[in-house]
C-alpha cells in the first residue's frame, strides 16, 4: 500500500502542540509567583502585578485549552497515520492511504473495495452506540473537564458523513460514477465500545484484536466481491483519475 502523509503538517502541528503545552506551563509557574508576590518579595504589590494577576489565570486557561485539544489530535499516540496502515493488512498493495490532506476528511483510502473518507477517534472512553446515538459513560466530574476541554467524542457518524461529502465534491469530475464511503476508526486499543443497534456509518477499530476491527471490515468486503463474481483486480479509479485527483487536491 502506497501511503501519502502531509508531513509537514503534522510535524508543525506537533511543534506547536509541545510549545503550547511549555507556553502553559511557564505562564500557570508565573502566575502563581505574581498571585503570591507579597509572599515571595515581603513587599506591597504594585499596580503592573495587578494586571498580570488579573490576566494570568484566564489567559492560562485559554492556553491549556488549545492545548490539550492540539495534543490530543495531533501529538496523542498512537498516532493514526501508524495506526491505520497497521490496521489495512488486508488490502491490496495497489491501494493508497492519504493523509492529512483532505478536510474535513483527515485520512483517504483509496483501494480495490472501493474509496474511503476515513474520520479517527483518539478517545480511550467506554461508549454504548445506539444506532446513530452515543453515550459516553464517565463521572460527572470527567464529563465537566471534558466539557471544559471541549474534547468529547462528538458526533463520529455526522462527521464520517460530512467527510464523506467532501471527498465526493473533489472527485465529482474526476470520477462521477464512483461513491465515497464513510469510516469512523478508533484508534486507541484502550477504548471500549457497546454497540445495542446498526449504525448507519461503520464503526470500526484499527486494532486487530478488537471487534468490528478495520482489517476484518476490509477482508469481508474483498471476500464479498469473490462470492458476487465481482472482485476487482484493478483499483475503483484508474491511474489517470487518481493522478488528476492528486494533482488537484495535493500541495
Amino acid at each position: 500500500m502506497r501511503i501519502v502523509t502531509n508531513r509537514k503538517l503534522v510535524n508543525r502541528n506537533r511543534s506547536i502542540a509541545t510549545w503550547l503545552f511549555l507556553g502553559t506551563l511557564g505562564l500557570l509557574i508565573g502566575g502563581f509567583v505574581f498571585i503570591n508576590y507579597t509572599f515571595f518579595t515581603g513587599e506591597g504589590p504594585a499596580d503592573w502585578v495587578f494586571l498580570l494577576q488579573a490576566l494570568a489565570i484566564p489567559v492560562a486557561f485559554v492556553l491549556t485549552i488549545f492545548s490539550v485539544r492540539m495534543t490530543n489530535n495531533w501529538a496523542r499516540e498512537p498516532h493514526p497515520e501508524k495506526a491505520l496502515p497497521d490496521g489495512l493488512k488486508s488490502v491490496s498493495k495497489k491501494s493508497i492511504l492519504y493523509n492529512y490532506f483532505h478536510f474535513p476528511a483527515r485520512h483517504v483510502l483509496i483501494a480495490p473495495q472501493g474509496v474511503y473518507a476515513i474520520v479517527t477517534r483518539w478517545h480511550d472512553d467506554e461508549f454504548t452506540v445506539d444506532g446513530d446515538e452515543w453515550k459516553t459513560h464517565k463521572s460527572s466530574i470527567s464529563r465537566f473537564l471534558s466539557g471544559m476541554r471541549m474534547d468529547g467524542v462528538g458526533d463520529p457518524v455526522r462527521d464520517a458523513k460530512r467527510a464523506a461529502q467532501h471527498v465526493s465534491k473533489a472527485i465529482a469530475d474526476i470520477a462521477p460514477d464512483v461513491e465515497v464511503q464513510p469510516l469512523v476508526v478508533f484508534v486507541s486499543p484502550k477504548v471500549e465500545i457497546t454497540f445495542e443497534g446498526e449504525s448507519s456509518v461503520p464503526i470500526l477499530f484499527a486494532d486487530e484484536k478488537k471487534s468490528p476491527n478495520l482489517n476484518d471490515y476490509m477482508r469481508d468486503l474483498n471476500r464479498a466481491q469473490k462470492d458476487n463474481i465481482q472482485q476487482r483486480v484493478t483499483l475503483p479509479m484508474t491511474d489517470e483519475q487518481i493522478e488528476a485527483f492528486e494533482s488537484a487536491t495535493l500541495p
